[in-house]
């Protein structure tokens, strides 16, 4: 802890002097005139005494200021040397989220169980990970009690961590659902009911609304399109949101937010949650990046193993257990066995040997890969135990070997590279 070391010839019980104890093994060394005075030298001696005591106050603040660290990580569950998590800036916002989030679509309150949960969260939590994402729709809503439950349990500092949610499907009724200023106030009402918290960090308006179109250069649609920015900025005026995103909307849709909320005074959205992986990759790689630097908007990605395609477990047919041969998933059974579906499995094999070449699992390779994009603040993961989690946060080691080469290589075995990439590239 100390700066310097006790010396070893030091009698048990003796007491040191200030300079041993905190690694000085002489005074500083102060230029002597040929005055014999006796001001002289008392001059001389209060310099030197000054000097080393300024070494000794930064020394303190050096140990204080470790120290204090020290205890805020061990409060939190992490230690300065097993922490190797990465923190990015959500867009331009200012708010620092660990790049590897944990989602809980599928996993909580459908197919894992509570316990499992918790030590899912409970792992997460202790290696860094401090962006929790779910959505109101998530298990009817019994994703957003698993979660609250958690947290009341571990009773972590509330400041210590980020839990997002998604609000468009909340119920039956058509007041419960989509973008109205009704739903959106209570829908979030409902959430943190749920969450058994006083506010989340982010809400997310889930997918554009038909019915609140932000498209479109009509008075109308303006007008809906207000409506959906006011309600937000009215969550957050109220305290129960921090910021407010968007989820699967287009680039246009987001210009035109921002563009009323700048207009009016309002709050723009911060950041936009999209699909990102292998072979979705038009919107985070030319559209993001735009919006960052424009409008300060940043990505939050989710599937980025798209659904367990990435893995290598559906190369030989679908596993009884695997999310593919759930119930309501028949959309990723007929993906992965259309044609299209069978040309990426075969893309994926070849990357799988990549992976192995690299001496990594094949999500490892996957998420690394999404991690590398500009404007990306957190990757979404989507485990169902810890042994996943423990493989998913390894990816970040795979960071330093994904040098141009390697995703040149990648860009040839898929074959997709957005295509103003490739020119942006040329010229």
């Amino acid at each position: 802890m100390f700066a310097g070391r006790v010396p070893a010839t030091a009698a048990k019980g003796a007491k040191f002097s200030v300079e041993e104890l905190y690694g000085f093994t002489k005074k500083p060394k102060v230029a002597r005139g040929h005055c014999g005075k006796a001001d002289g030298k008392k001059d001389t001696k209060e310099k030197d005494e000054s000097v080393l005591a300024s070494h000794i106050l930064e020394a303190a603040k050096r140990v204080m200021e470790r120290r204090r660290l020290e205890i805020y990580l061990r409060e939190c569950d992490i230690t300065m040397e097993d922490s190797g998590m990465v923190y990015r800036n959500l867009g331009k916002s200012g708010l620092r989220v660990s790049c590897l989030g944990l989602g809980t679509w599928v996993t909580f309150g459908s197919q894992i169980s509570d316990e499992m949960a918790d030590s899912v969260m409970t792992l997460a939590y202790n290696n860094g990970i401090n962006l929790f994402d779910t959505a109101e729709v998530y298990a009817s809503g019994r994703a957003e009690t698993t979660l609250g439950n958690i947290l009341e349990k571990k009773g972590w500092r509330r400041s210590s961590y980020v839990v997002t949610t998604k609000i468009y499907w909340g119920g039956q009724a058509e007041t419960e659902r989509g973008l109205s200023r009704k739903h959106i106030i209570e829908g979030l009402r409902g959430s943190l009911a749920r969450l058994k918290l006083d506010y989340v960090d982010i809400i997310f308006a889930n997918r554009s609304d038909v019915n609140s179109p932000m498209e479109g250069l009509t008075a109308l649609a303006a007008f809906k399109a207000s409506n959906v920015v006011r309600a937000m900025t009215f969550v957050i005026n109220q305290g129960m949101a921090m910021y407010w995103g968007t989820s699967r909307w287009n680039a246009m849709e987001i210009m035109e937010a921002y563009s009323i909320a700048r207009q009016f005074n309002l709050v723009p959205p911060v950041c936009e949650q999209a699909e990102y992986h292998y072979f979705q990759r038009d919107k985070v790689e030319l559209h993001i990046p735009e919006l960052y630097h424009k409008i300060g908007v940043g990505a939050v990605t989710w599937s980025p193993l798209a659904c367990g395609m990435l893995t290598g477990k559906y190369d030989s047919g679908i596993p009884p257990c695997s999310r593919a041969a759930m119930k309501g998933h028949a959309w990723l059974k007929e993906r992965l066995c259309s044609d299209e579906g069978k040309q990426q499995l075969g893309k994926v094999k070849e990357l799988n040997l990549l992976a192995e070449r690299l001496g990594r699992t094949p999500a490892q390779l996957a998420i690394a890969w999404c991690l590398r994009s500009e404007g990306i603040s957190s990757v979404l993961l989507g485990v169902s135990n810890t042994e996943q989690l423990m493989e998913n946060l390894s990816s970040i080691q795979v960071l330093s070997q994904l040098t141009p080469a390697i995703i040149a290589e990648m860009d040839t075995l898929l074959g997709n590279k957005p295509e103003k990439l490739k020119k942006a590239a040329s010229s």
